[in-house]
């Protein structure tokens, strides 16, 4: 009679699916155990949709990490503050998240939460313990000395200038994505972190997922050829309003949170997760999802330092002028140096995909295929690119605050890649027009009306 073996496919750490396969007779007791404990490994660190030989690279790598963080300092207490804590009990609650995730790691303990809602606030900082205490304002929580690292989940249109203040406070920075509203902000907070010294992680969390690695790793190695076009398939943006205007809940302050943005009446669908899909606080999905998909393209085509040199686009954007005001549907063509072409495009199943002369890759945060399928399976040799490798975004954060190294994504590659999207958005709302770019000057050559996009004033009296 024949054996059935139960598999479970896995992606993110989430069951996905079971079935039942003939087991194949030549694997023996012991090759079983082997094979089950390789899997386990690799699960344990995302990796179990991997090839082998990646999958088992990147288990003994963890595994060494794991050891040395044990054998060192993983004991030294690293007091960690989360900035914009979003709502404990729904609504949009990054920074909350990020946090509990950072106080699972050995040695950190999470002591301050600081939201302008102080109903959030006050939930945040219980959820922590009763020594974790609430603030309303970020300036007085940087005025604490024994915190080491913020968190900031912030929307947006604040992150530059809490990101700024903090690490002048001495601060190291846990920033979420996207990194910026500005390209001007972004290349003030790279400036910054040179000046401070301060450890800075953009959370760009893909690139510490290895199936993005192996994806970079395989068109840098040139598996797919010379590469001839990239596809960053992005969600479209959301269709809203008009929207009514209200009076602020008692426990926000409708003040702060608008902060350096322009002065409007309060509006709830201007907050919480639908920020982003107004243009004075966000930059609707090319920032959102295009600050992942482009940062991994960028990885993939060595452009963390540099990026497009044109940018033309069509896409539609929102005529209610009281509603959502960020671009919806769009494609916006990004030509890199040797011609390269780019679209961050809503068409098409989430992910990224690298053409070349020789084949394809595809990768998203549920899987990676190629065109022929040894591309995946033959390993890269010891001569061949390799890339940072970090299979925890926020324990590489952790770990280069003990250690002083330069994290996975840092200031400069977060500003890049940030930059590459607002570049999209300028081009769309000019009407689609072609755009000369010079990544070096960040400037545009031929176009002035675009160059005063690249930043935008500041509401008094908030400054970088």
């Amino acid at each position: 009679m024949r054996a059935w073996v139960r598999t479970v496919t896995v992606c993110g750490g989430r069951r996905l699916s079971t079935h039942l396969v003939p087991r194949r007779c030549a694997l023996n007791d012991k090759e079983i155990s082997r094979r089950d404990l390789l899997a386990r490994s690799a699960a344990g660190v995302g990796l179990a949709s991997l090839p082998l030989w990646y999958a088992q690279e990147a288990g003994a790598a963890q595994r060494e990490r794991d050891s040395d963080r044990r054998a060192g300092s993983a004991n030294d207490r690293i007091n960690v503050a989360c900035i914009g804590t979003g709502g404990s009990k729904g609504g949009f609650r990054q920074g909350l998240g990020d946090t509990h995730n950072m106080a699972r790691k050995a040695g950190v303990k999470v002591v301050a939460m600081c939201d302008v809602d102080k109903t959030h606030a006050a939930e945040a900082a219980r959820a922590f313990g009763a020594d974790c205490t609430a603030f309303t304002d970020f300036r007085e929580l940087l005025q604490r000395k024994d915190i080491d690292a913020v968190i900031i989940g912030t929307p947006d249109h604040w992150h530059a200038a809490i990101a700024n203040a903090a690490m002048r406070a001495g601060k190291d920075v846990y920033c979420e994505k996207p990194l910026t509203l500005t390209v001007a902000e972004g290349r003030e907070i790279a400036k910054v972190q040179k000046k401070t010294g301060k450890v800075f992680q953009t959370g760009s969390q893909q690139r510490s997922d290895a199936r993005f690695r192996l994806a970079c790793e395989l068109v840098r190695n040139g598996r797919i050829g010379k590469v001839q076009r990239v596809e960053a398939r992005l969600p479209n943006g959301s269709k809203g309003g008009p929207f009514q205007v209200k009076t602020p809940p008692a426990d926000l302050d409708w003040d702060m949170w608008l902060g350096p943005a322009p002065w409007t009446e309060y509006i709830p669908e201007r907050t919480h997760g639908s920020f982003r899909h107004w243009y004075e606080y966000s930059g609707g999905m090319m920032t959102d999802w295009g600050a992942h998909h482009l940062d991994i393209t960028q990885w993939a085509l060595g452009a963390d330092n540099s990026g497009p040199i044109r940018i033309e686009s069509v896409g539609v954007l929102p005529a209610n002028s009281r509603g959502f005001n960020a671009v919806t549907d769009f494609t916006v063509t990004y030509t890199y140096p040797n011609d390269m072409t780019v679209l961050a495009m809503h068409q098409g199943e989430n992910g990224v995909r690298f053409e070349g002369d020789r084949g394809w890759i595809f990768v998203s945060r549920g899987r990676i295929e190629a065109s022929d399928p040894a591309m995946l399976k033959d390993p890269l040799s010891g001569n061949d690119v390799r890339l940072y490798e970090s299979n925890d975004h926020i324990q590489n954060f952790v770990d280069c605050v003990r250690s002083r190294k330069e994290p996975i994504c840092p200031a400069e590659v977060g500003h890049r890649s940030a930059t590459v999207c607002h570049l999209g958005n300028i081009s769309l709302r000019l009407g689609g027009r072609a755009l000369d770019w010079d990544p070096q000057a960040e400037r545009f050559t031929n176009d002035e009306e675009a160059n005063r996009m690249l930043s935008r004033p500041y509401r008094k009296p908030w400054k970088l």
